[in-house]
């Protein structure tokens, strides 16, 4: 799929949207940030995920994911109907097409809050509309610590998530961005630049050229 996006901006300029992919080991941080970037951008939209998993009690159904069963998982995926999918920790996890293609023809701006797995697919499908960060923790004990401070999974997926967050941390040169995250107030602001920056890019901006032979025709 490649994404075309249309946005108004000032001076009669287009932008043309982006797709802003987040991935990072459990515990780094990232839904957190995620979170609060929505909060901050209300016209930023999140891809919302659908995964296999059991429903953690802090979660609600739609929101923070769309938790469906293997089978109906494995039937969107041999339909077509997931931009990408990955299995993460012997679950399921995967981006339905539907609502991004929704989206993207209404001009807004999306959040990925992905798995480098999935990422990766993107990556070779819309390369050029996507702005992608890596969140790394500042240490393995502090990574073990938030797991644990979570207190929402069994010991035994904690270390898995801990034994499998080294093959995910593997992968953060392929990313735009890297972020270490032992201050979250300023990782926010990190991301938040991040974004900003990269909305102003001269090659998302439709008819800038246009825009700047005009200006230099105008006599003063």
């Amino acid at each position: 799929m490649t994404a075309k996006i249309h946005q108004p901006m000032t001076a009669g300029i287009d932008r043309r949207g982006l797709m802003l992919v987040m991935s990072s080991p459990s515990g780094a941080g990232k839904s957190t940030l995620a979170r609060n970037l929505l909060r901050d951008q209300p016209e930023l939209s999140l891809s919302v995920s659908i995964t296999t998993r059991e429903r953690r009690g802090s979660e609600i159904d739609g929101k923070d994911y769309h938790f469906i069963s293997q089978r109906d998982f494995e039937i969107m995926r041999d339909n077509g109907g997931l931009l990408e999918w990955a299995e993460v920790h012997g679950n399921y996890y995967g981006t339905p097409l539907e609502p991004v293609q929704k989206a993207m023809s209404e001009g807004r701006d999306m959040l990925f809050d992905i798995d480098w797995q999935g990422a990766l697919q993107m990556f070779d499908t819309a390369r050029a509309d996507i702005v992608s960060i890596f969140i790394l923790p500042p240490s393995m004990s502090e990574l073990e610590s938030r797991l644990v401070r979570r207190a929402e999974d069994a010991s035994e997926v904690i270390a898995k998530r801990l034994k499998n967050s080294r093959t995910e941390m593997e992968h953060w040169s392929e990313y735009d961005y890297i972020i270490i995250n032992d201050d979250l107030d300023k990782s926010f602001l990190e991301v938040k630049s991040i974004l900003n920056a990269e909305r102003l890019r001269k090659d998302r901006r439709i008819g800038l050229h246009e825009f700047v032979a005009d200006l230099l025709d105008q006599e003063i």
